[in-house]
């Protein structure tokens, strides 16, 4: 049976066109969440966001995407299930594509900023529950991303709280805002790119060889980038004119530099979830192609047509659905300014690089929607929108259990139209 099908073209077409699919849904849901802030804020307008964060994921996904990459995510299935019944793995990971794209559309559609790695997860263990055992299932592994439910948004929270009393301590709050941000401006301007420095080398080129670099050369780079990042935003800020009474004016002149900042933060972030994420769509896609040429194994490579196919889906699905999301995470949660959202991106970057080098399992997603939490926090609880924050987290518990539903029902879909 499994022979005859192995070339169809038929499967390869439903393979390449469901990772489109997933790869959408990862743009609609996924990128639009981590755009939100720079466009709640009005540091970005949705139109630049998209140029934006387009260009970025594109090129985080084709440039820094891996050239192998694990065709079970996370090892949440045993791989050696597969060695005698390879078909088996082909209408799980085509099930797996179809049921979290579909959950991430819904999803989307509703607004919930919800995990993309989650819903592929969910789908994993259900295909694997029904179709290779309930044994299959890493369990601890499961375990770990439901603990993270909470994990990931109380560290990002806990961070972008005191990052933004910080903020607001230093220079917000001071008679003359101009030239508190000229003194402690630098101070931000180093903490932001030794940062983003970390989450690139860490997260966004992880798998590129040649900068797979250790812990130690990792900080190194990364001082030496925020010493000079700091010097030349010292030479910056000290060309801004003051006028001594004209308070609203200097806020928003430092309002404005923080916008700066959050755009580059949202940049980095950007990056590093395109090189990352795709992994989502074409790990996948990787899997089928391996059993279609009969070479089974726990890894697949991923050919660059692949990474292509990645990074124009999730352009195209941030461009055409992502606003709702966009507007659920900047407007909705909390009222956001660049500050605030500057506050919240940092935090963010900062638990992505704790939780890299800790292997803490995070969601981009969860890190991000913590952190606006946080900065909402740190202007009292009323600052909150009680009710949009109780729908996200009813929508990120029910993501695996939904997803693992959906791709029960794919799986015997599949089994049936390419099965005997």
């Amino acid at each position: 049976m499994f022979e005859a099908i192995a070339g169809a073209p038929l499967v390869l077409l439903i393979a390449g066109g469901l990772a489109l699919y997933m790869a959408w849904a990862i743009g609609a849901n996924d990128v639009a969440n981590a755009m939100g802030t720079s466009v709640g804020s009005g540091a970005l307008t949705i139109r630049g966001a998209i140029l934006v964060a387009g260009v970025l994921e594109f090129g985080g996904a084709f440039l820094a995407g891996g050239h192998v990459t694990n065709t079970v995510r996370k090892g949440i299935l045993d791989p050696s299930v597969f060695a005698q019944s390879p078909d088996l793995l082909l209408y799980g990971m085509l099930a797996s594509l179809a049921a979290a794209a579909t959950w991430l559309l819904i999803a989307s559609r509703a607004g919930w900023p919800v995990s993309t790695t989650h819903s592929i997860v969910g789908a994993i263990v259900g295909f694997g529950a029904v179709g290779l055992g309930l044994d299959a299932v890493e369990w601890g592994k499961v375990g770990m991303i439901v603990a993270s439910w909470v994990t990931s948004p109380l560290i990002s929270a806990t961070l972008a709280f005191l990052v933004f009393r910080i903020v607001r301590t230093t220079i917000l709050d001071q008679e003359k805002p101009i030239e508190r941000a000229r003194q402690v401006g630098p101070y931000f301007i180093f903490v932001v790119f030794f940062t983003l420095t970390l989450v690139t080398v860490f997260k966004g080129l992880k798998n590129v060889e040649w900068l797979n670099l250790a812990l130690p050369g990792a900080l190194g780079v990364a001082t030496a980038l925020g010493a000079l990042s700091a010097v030349i935003g010292r030479l910056i800020l000290k060309r801004v004119r003051v006028e001594q009474d004209e308070r609203d004016f200097h806020f928003r002149r430092v309002e404005a530099i923080f916008g700066v900042l959050q755009i580059i933060t949202a940049c980095a972030v950007a990056f590093a979830h395109g090189s990352n994420d795709v992994a989502n769509a074409i790990g996948p896609l990787a899997a089928i192609f391996q059993v279609v040429s009969q070479e089974t194994g726990s890894k697949a490579e991923v050919a660059p047509w692949m990474l292509a196919v990645g990074g124009v889906g999730i352009v195209l699905g941030l461009a055409t659905y992502g606003y709702r999301v966009m507007e659920t995470v900047g407007k909705k949660i909390t009222e956001l300014t660049p500050s605030r959202g500057f506050s919240a991106e940092l935090a963010a970057a900062l638990t992505i690089v704790i939780a890299s080098r800790l292997g803490i399992p995070v969601s981009t997603t969860h890190t991000l929607v913590g952190a606006v939490l946080g900065v909402g926090l740190a202007r009292g609880i009323g600052a909150l929108d009680l009710r949009v924050v109780g729908t996200i987290a009813v929508s990120w518990v029910v993501t695996l259990p939904t997803g693992a539903l959906l791709s029960v029902f794919f799986f015997y879909f599949f089994k049936g139209l390419l099965g005997d």
